[in-house]
């Protein structure tokens, strides 16, 4: 009993599970959003349901399977080892194409400071890159610290946010809102579309209580809530803000805004609060993006232990800061950075996001699969797999309709990488043909 008073609680567990979803990805989302207008909103409803859906079915696979790997592992129950490394390297370059999403929406507000970064392509594209690698860079003293200076950081976002949530209407103006619904006129069907892979952004995430399975106090019941609740939690504050920043800011306005937060505050209380807004997102990006990095560089030194990636991800430093790994990462950002250059950071944050969304979605369809094989190896009741089954259909099929909705162009970007990665596999292969003979033959010797 002792033990169990020292594990997180319900409570504990939905804040971290809000809280690691909110995170950096919101700050530009009002702007992109604002290009569609605020019919745009309604995207949230659909990606909320999706989202939910997805968490819980990730927490069951949790539930039923206790290896190590997260999505990798329980894609791998369903869809061998292949499965395992596409979706490590998937969900790697998500992380990766997402940090550099992170660093425009960054950039985007330090405009203000340094009007120069917004002064063209090149510029944004310098002042992004350059804060890529500021981040790399910092990561070399080791985890010790990073943990510690995202863990605080991040709140310089949910503050903000949460609290426009709340006190914003009171500068809610329904004329300002009615007039930002439907500028294009597009049919609703295609507005919604249009913006899944933004709302979706915000989401991603959502599967982190069942990492924490081990540290939580009664996990099969309170995982599966944590997912939901913390999903729901971070909906209604995603709902709210985009919400009332579109009665308080005039569309166009909203549009062309490069820090949507700041601005609002700016104009709800005066330049002075907005400057201070501005100040606490910038500095919410950059922990947000040493943490990131971090990640990143970890995901592939954990990939490259079991031998999918090349062995010098794996290699870490006196500090246990895998340095190697940390350079190519920075190298492949950089290229993505150049490669979506734009002069307008909301049009390549964007472009980025759903590139990011589709190498995201991929892995949570062979990971949300895998879920069928692990119920069938536990040997569940019917009633369990019947509810856990249509749960996970509601799932996949938000998931392929998400796919769909993030156009041709990033469609196709994920195909060419996701055949990329088949090609790398096949170098991979005969290693896990001649351990697999090894075994059988060691089988063999013991009968």
């Amino acid at each position: 009993m002792a033990g169990s008073g020292k594990k997180m609680t319900l409570i504990g567990l939905t804040t971290l599970v809000t809280v690691n979803m909110m995170g950096s990805g919101i700050i530009m989302l009002p702007t992109s959003m604002a290009q569609l207008g605020a019919v745009s909103l309604l995207s949230w409803v659909v990606t909320a349901i999706g989202s939910m859906a997805i968490a819980y079915s990730f927490t069951q696979c949790g539930v039923y399977c206790s290896r190590s790997g997260g999505l990798s592992a329980y894609t791998e129950e369903a869809h061998a080892k292949s499965g395992f490394f596409l979706c490590s390297y998937l969900y790697f370059l998500s992380l990766a194409i997402a940090n550099v999403a992170v660093a425009i929406s960054a950039v985007g507000y330090m405009t203000a400071f340094m009007p120069w970064l917004g002064s063209s392509a090149m510029a944004l594209c310098v002042g992004t890159i350059g804060l890529i690698w500021l981040t790399i860079v910092a990561n070399f003293g080791g985890p010790a610290i990073t943990g510690r200076i995202g863990a605080i950081t991040v709140w310089g976002v949910i503050i903000p946010v949460a609290g426009l949530s709340v006190i914003g209407w009171f500068w809610f103006d329904p004329a300002v809102f009615s007039q930002a619904w439907n500028p294009n006129g597009l049919p609703i069907g295609e507005a919604i579309g249009k913006t899944i892979p933004l709302t979706l952004w915000a989401f991603l995430g959502m599967e982190s209580a069942a990492q924490a399975f081990d540290a939580v106090e009664n996990p099969k019941r309170n995982v599966p809530l944590a997912c939901l609740f913390g999903t729901l939690g971070a909906a209604v504050v995603y709902v709210l803000s985009t919400t009332v920043i579109q009665g308080i800011v005039p569309n166009l306005e909203l549009a062309n805004a490069s820090a949507p937060f700041a601005l609002v505050y700016a104009k709800m209380f005066n330049p002075l609060i907005g400057t201070i807004i501005m100040v606490l997102a910038v500095m919410a990006c950059v922990g947000s993006l040493l943490g990131w990095q971090f990640t990143l560089a970890q995901t592939a030194k954990m990939t490259a232990d079991q031998g999918l990636f090349p062995q010098l991800f794996s290699k870490v430093s006196a500090l246990n800061a895998p340095i190697l790994g940390m350079l190519v990462c920075g190298v492949l950002q950089t290229a993505m950075a150049l490669s979506t250059i734009s002069p307008n950071a909301s049009a390549q944050f964007s472009k980025l996001v759903s590139l990011a969304a589709v190498t995201n979605l991929i892995p949570y369809v062979t990971a949300l699969t895998g879920l069928l094989a692990i119920m069938h190896k536990a040997r569940v009741g019917p009633a369990v797999y019947s509810r856990n089954t249509l749960v996970l259909l509601v799932a996949v099929g938000y998931s392929l309709y998400a796919l769909y909705a993030c156009g041709m162009e990033a469609v196709l970007g994920g195909a060419l990488v996701l055949a990329f990665g088949y090609l790398l596999y096949g170098f991979l292969a005969k290693r896990f043909i001649i351990e697999q003979a090894r075994s059988e033959r060691g089988a063999g010797y013991e009968g």
